[in-house]
């Protein structure tokens, strides 16, 4: 009887011993090892256009590092404000980012009121790359060099027509410096996209727009869709070697180069955050990402630009430098 008793005090305390033993086992083995589902990469602009060709580019090989799909999402309006609050108030979870462009630091300056803020209500992935921009014509727009475009557009300045993505895409604000350093006012026409503006350039309806070279490089290479009048970087293009500057050509001090950069919510676990980072190394490496960049005229910043202190701290830098332009120019949407 006493030996009955002793097997079932000691089955007793085994079986605590193991439940215990499962308790304390449990956080760590039910947690799953991030990512266990698709991340979702919201762009703030239409499918076809610039940012949205950078995205795609990159998902692939990103969602090959992190072993699982990234899809990319386009939530488009309010001139990319939509895109950042909806990713602003996303779980921090890591399954949900965002990729902008230097729209991130021109938005404070251009919107009175924003659902976000920039520099506080995200974490910081990295840069990806710095695009180059040309200002563009339809094929048949009566100059055909720069000066002869700027003695058209100052003859004519009340009939020329700007085309831009939207209120404050860098589209428009690469035409408003055009026209603020020319000395005219211009008539901007704005489209929900790039991919838009730049189709009705090739079609015929509007004159000029200034836009990426993702976007704007194949039909510059085509050679039979639309005028290129120079580059917005300081220095040739060596995929273009034959396009001049506008500094070069005049307009001293021409320099605007659309930068990227990928974000989170703020609040995700800096084990996530290493991750998506290593991921965008990765990619940013890839040799098919490197070709395509190539093609569409521009290249990934240096490695040691790619981390979340760098993107802070250009963000932060860019913030400052666009808002003195747009406040000087009067620029502000609602």
């Amino acid at each position: 009887m006493k030996a009955t008793k002793n097997w079932k005090t000691r089955a007793v305390l085994a079986a605590s011993l193991g439940a215990c033993l499962l308790a304390a086992q449990t956080p760590a083995t039910a947690q799953a090892p991030w990512p266990d589902k698709p991340i979702t990469m919201v762009v703030p602009y239409s499918a076809g256009g610039p940012t949205d060709v950078v995205a795609r580019m990159l998902a692939i090989p990103m969602g090959k590092s992190l072993g699982q799909t990234v899809v990319v999402e386009n939530t488009v309006g309010a001139g990319g404000t939509i895109a950042p609050g909806r990713v602003a108030k996303a779980a921090p979870n890591g399954y949900t980012i965002l990729i902008h462009h230097m729209g991130m630091a021109t938005a404070p300056a251009l919107y009175k009121k924003l659902s976000y803020d920039p520099l506080k209500d995200f974490e910081y992935v990295g840069q990806v790359m710095d695009v180059p921009m040309t200002l563009l014509s339809r094929k048949d727009f009566p100059a055909n060099n720069f000066q002869e475009l700027l003695a058209y557009v100052k003859a004519n300045k009340d009939k020329v027509t700007l085309a831009n993505a939207g209120v404050g895409a860098v589209s428009q604000l690469c035409g408003m410096l055009f026209a603020h350093q020319i000395g005219v006012q211009l008539t901007t026409v704005p489209y929900k996209g790039a991919g838009p503006a730049l189709n009705d350039v090739m079609g015929g309806q509007v004159d000029l727009v200034c836009d990426q070279t993702t976007q704007t490089a194949p039909v510059i290479k085509d050679g039979n869709r639309v005028k290129v009048f120079g580059v917005t970087t300081p220095k040739r293009l060596s995929s273009m070697p034959n396009v001049p500057t506008l500094d070069e050509q005049g307009l001293k001090g021409f320099d605007v180069k659309v930068w990227h950069g990928i974000y989170a919510p703020k609040g995700t676990p800096p084990a996530v955050m290493q991750k998506l980072n290593v991921a965008l190394r990765a990619a940013l490496q890839d040799e098919t990402v490197k070709q395509r960049f190539a093609d569409l005229s521009t290249e990934a910043v240096p490695m040691d630009k790619v981390t979340p202190e760098a993107l802070r701290t250009h963000l932060a830098a860019e913030t400052e430098k666009w808002g003195k332009v747009i406040r000087a120019a009067g620029v502000q949407a609602d």
